[in-house]
């Protein structure tokens, strides 16, 4: 009789609410230093994980992508990642929560 592994649970940054890989949009640095949304889930580098469009609010407004990712942002950083994450997953992130 085989045994069912666990999936591994990632948490999100913004709320701390527990999920599967697939239901949260990872955000990534890459080796060299670029930040991105990472559609696939795939990308090699450190990725944090945000579950809706207000836990990324949450997570701009106190900078928590600059301690789960180990890196400084700026704000065109931020918004450049909010742009993708609205293009690539059709996630609407209110820019003015600031």
């Amino acid at each position: 009789m085989m045994q069912e592994t666990k999936k591994r649970q990632r948490s999100c940054i913004g709320c701390g609410t527990q999920a599967g890989k697939a239901s949260l949009h990872r955000v990534v640095r890459a080796s060299d230093g670029t930040v991105s949304y990472d559609p696939t889930g795939r990308a090699a580098g450190r990725g944090a994980y945000v579950c809706s469009s207000d836990c990324f609010a949450r997570a701009w407004k106190g900078r928590k992508l600059d301690r789960a990712l180990r890196c400084k942002l700026n704000e065109d950083d931020y918004t450049r990642i909010a742009d993708e994450l609205a293009r690539g997953c059709g996630v609407d992130i209110d820019k003015t929560e600031e």
